[in-house]
């Protein structure tokens, strides 16, 4: 049965939840507070990666955390505020840091990176958009034989799981990537990995949407929600009040302001990332993330994406240079041949990513809504499960059997 959907977001996990329910021949409209043209679905290093098969609350992380919280150039930078949200989420993910933890999340992540993958070309087939997609793999270069141990150990790890890894000495990376210095001692390579530009996926899905009959409502925010026996029966803009059947909650970052109003207590923070674009010529052609570091490089359709650091500190779209410049610090040691300008520098842009305390996103219907579907949380892993995410979206809405099992991804989880 057709029903009218507004989907609360406009970033890759809504217009991928978008595409999906438009398929199922829902009436779908989407709304977003912004213009669609920046944050983090514009912004982020476009890998489609079942390699990161690790949540961000691994073992050890709280540790260093607290270690980089007097760095401001650290790559995961929390910022300590007396604020009940955030002390609530920094317990439930020091909770998680555990092994056990992994051992659960780890092949979660991997089966919906993987679904994400397949949809992600299936798209791009089928609606003929042209995003770059590559298959060449991603690097896991590592400068200590600490680094490499650990980037090693994840590779076997990931072979258990089904993924195609494996380690690569310096020579070896050479003769993969011949046109630029490497400084490395070797590296973990995750051939299963995939990438893609992707402003020009986004461009290409929104154009698609539109041309099936999605509306679009943007520039406009959401500023009530109208509930009646755990039911939404409307919302209200800064615009306009709209009445649907159903809703999906995907506003990033801000999805938990909104949950808020129905009661629903969504443990999220937004993780602040960076990127810088350099389009002169590098030589690099394969994607490599600077293990020690924490730095992603990613070469696009006529540039070179460098992204990394995950800071932590409340919304706000400020960029620090400090933290732009530990990219471009990063960059030279690793690739000593590769440069960054004062004017790549200065033209940086950031994005909020949605980070939820145990590394998995929230994808599902809470037992306080009836109507609402929640699509939030995935941290720095949004590009590469969001396709995956549309589709378990729409199928929850269209009520048929999930492609994927949900309960690792319920709204309503305890930590």
């Amino acid at each position: 049965m057709s029903k009218n959907i507004i989907v609360i977001g406009g970033g890759i996990i809504g217009l991928s939840s978008a595409y999906y329910l438009q398929e199922e021949g829902h009436q779908v409209t989407v709304i977003d507070q912004s213009n669609m043209n920046a944050g983090a679905s514009y912004v982020n290093a476009g890998y489609l990666s079942p390699s990161h098969i690790i949540p961000l609350s691994a073992p050890g992380v709280m540790k260093k955390g607290i270690k980089w919280m007097f760095d401001k150039s650290s790559p995961l930078y929390i910022k300590p505020r007396l604020e009940a949200d955030f002390l609530r989420w920094t317990w439930a993910f020091n909770k998680s840091c555990n092994p056990r933890h992994v051992e659960r999340a780890a092949p979660v992540i991997k089966d919906i990176a993987v679904l994400s993958q397949e949809l992600y070309r299936d798209i791009s087939r089928k609606e003929n958009i042209d995003s770059h997609y590559e298959t060449k793999g991603l690097f896991m270069l590592c400068q200590t034989e600490k680094a490499l141990e650990t980037e090693v150990s994840i590779a076997h790890y990931a072979n258990k799981l089904g993924l195609e890894a494996r380690e690569i000495s310096a020579a070896e990376i050479k003769k993969l990537e011949p046109n630029v210095e490497i400084n490395a001692i070797g590296a973990a390579y995750f051939k299963c990995d995939h990438h893609t530009t992707p402003h020009e996926f986004m461009t290409g899905l929104k154009e698609t949407l539109k041309n099936k009959g999605v509306k679009f409502y943007t520039n406009e925010k959401v500023v009530d929600i109208e509930v009646n026996n755990n039911t939404i029966r409307s919302i209200k803009t800064d615009k306009q009040t709209i009445v649907a059947d159903e809703f999906v909650l995907a506003a990033g970052s801000w999805s938990n302001m909104l949950s808020k109003k129905l009661g629903i207590k969504l443990l999220l923070q937004a993780g602040k990332g960076y990127r810088v674009n350099s389009e002169r010529e590098t030589g690099i052609t394969i994607p490599a993330i600077l293990a020690e570091a924490k730095v992603a490089i990613t070469p696009m359709n006529g540039f070179t994406r460098f992204a990394g650091t995950m800071e932590i500190a409340g919304i706000n779209q400020n960029i620090n240079k400090v933290r732009v410049e530990a990219i471009a610090n990063a960059t030279k040691r690793y690739y000593p041949s590769v440069e960054l300008t004062q004017e790549e520098k200065e033209n940086a842009a950031c994005g909020l990513r949605p980070v939820s305390p145990d590394g998995l996103p929230y994808i599902g219907k809470s037992k306080k809504c009836n109507n609402l579907t929640i699509a939030a949380g995935h941290a720095m892993m949004g590009w590469s499960m969001a396709t995956g995410t549309g589709k378990l979206v729409a199928e929850i809405i269209s009520e048929q059997k999930p492609s994927l099992n949900l309960t690792p991804f319920n709204p309503d989880r305890r930590f």
